[in-house]
């Protein structure tokens, strides 16, 4: 396995592809193939937590054992950012792992799948396997996952989707970047995209709430695309105020 580190700069320009990033001690993330849908992965000393399965069950056990081979450890926690299906259909992958998020509606799932071009049969496997009981994350939680490494999730209710959840991963060491799963709440390789099920009116204010969790120095790993900074999040939370028209 290939592992891509971020430059001095903290954003990484190049689409990766197969290869995982390292975005600080313990931290990396992963840019899926077909829809570029980002995965993440934290570790601590006693397991380590994945952000988001990926769009099937093949991909959610690539996620698996790519994590296990990059740290050592087994995934014992997964943290669902939203429930689209390129997000969320590999959970079945990761049955002795503590799941929080939304799963969301498996017919729903199916239709969305097929409809953006995973065969049939695929998304139908996917959708019907056993997923570990899905733990609802309301205001925030958080997870030791040992050695000290605790991880923030924090539920910013509907925005992109019904209910989007983003993950903070607090620096280990004073100075050392945090960094922010965003999941579609920010999106760097295309527009921000509002479905049927978005709250376009709470979007911006979600974003506020994102930039403050984070602050001006964190890195901010979009759903899809290269990992930003607080500016970036900041010109979308203003492009999306102008597009729906609200302060």
């Amino acid at each position: 396995m290939e592992i891509h580190e971020i430059g001095e700069g903290g954003i990484d320009e190049q689409h990766t592809g197969a290869h995982w990033e390292r975005l600080a001690p313990g931290v990396a993330r992963r840019r899926l193939p077909g829809w570029d849908a980002t995965t993440g992965a934290v570790a601590g000393t006693t397991g380590a937590l994945v952000v988001d399965t990926g769009s099937g069950f093949g991909e959610g056990e690539e996620i698996r054992r790519g994590v296990m081979e990059l740290f050592g450890l087994p995934v014992t926690h997964v943290a669902l950012t939203h429930a689209h299906f390129d997000h969320v259909l590999g959970t079945a992958a990761f049955p002795g792992a503590t799941v929080y998020g939304t799963f969301g509606d498996r017919d729903e799932l199916f239709r969305d799948a097929v409809a953006y071009g995973v065969p049939a049969g695929a998304a139908r496997d996917a959708v019907e396997r056993p997923v570990p009981p899905v733990h609802p994350v309301g205001g925030g939680l958080e997870i030791d996952l040992g050695g000290g490494r605790r991880v923030r999730l924090v539920g910013l209710g509907a925005a992109h989707s019904p209910d989007d959840l983003v993950v903070f991963v607090p620096g280990e060491v004073p100075g050392e970047r945090a960094v922010v799963f965003c999941g579609d709440l920010v999106e760097e390789s295309g527009e921000p995209q509002a479905g049927p099920d978005a709250s376009p009116e709470r979007w911006p204010a979600a974003l506020d709430r994102l930039l403050e969790l984070g602050g001006e120095d964190a890195l901010y790993v979009p759903g899809h695309g290269a990992a930003v900074d607080a500016r970036f999040v900041r010109e979308q939370r203003n492009a999306l105020a102008r597009r729906f028209g609200v302060s």
